[in-house]
């Protein structure tokens, strides 16, 4: 696909800060547990692992959209999947927000895990179904489906920092 030419610096970039955050991810796991003591499986399946799957999704995209010799069916094809996949992830996720008693999620958790993940995965079925009638649009949607990706991962770990210094171990 010729639309893919130049896309390849994009896609290594976000990927690799993807790669990167998912460790910075790892990282504040550890300091979280560590500082804290051992913390609620729920919590953290509902709260750390959405953000991992999240960079993970861009790393995948990036690495996908890296391999030559696609055409508009394989790319079509696999960001219809992710899509797909993404969404009912989502679903899990809300699941899980709300099943879990660590922590009571707030408007601007369900902002940032279930309803700007959403839109990233809907724009990314999105693409997928464009990729057949206008592989240039398709293009740029899921462009923008992996730096809100990318941006929500980024937000994600910020915001559990913040809740680490914000609300100190009780002794």
């Amino acid at each position: 696909m010729p639309q893919l030419a130049g896309w390849q610096n994009f896609y290594v970039i976000v990927g690799s800060s993807a790669g990167a955050l998912i460790g910075l991810q790892f990282v504040v796991i550890a300091l979280f547990t560590t500082s804290r003591g051992p913390v609620a499986t729920s919590t953290m399946r509902a709260f750390a692992t959405p953000t991992i799957v999240y960079f993970s999704s861009v790393v995948i995209v990036a690495g996908l959209l890296n391999v030559p010799h696609h055409t508009r069916t394989s790319l079509g094809v696999l960001l219809t999947a992710l899509g797909v996949f993404g969404l009912g992830y989502i679903v899990w996720v809300g699941f899980h927000m709300h099943r879990q008693d660590g922590y009571t999620p707030d408007l601007g958790d369900r902002i940032w895990f279930i309803v700007l993940p959403s839109t990233a995965y809907a724009a990314a079925l999105l693409a997928g179904i464009l990729m057949w009638s206008a592989p240039r649009s398709a293009l740029n949607v899921e462009a923008a489906s992996t730096m809100l990706l990318l941006l929500i991962g980024v937000h994600n770990c910020w915001d559990s920092a913040v809740y680490m210094v914000a609300n100190p171990p009780t002794p």
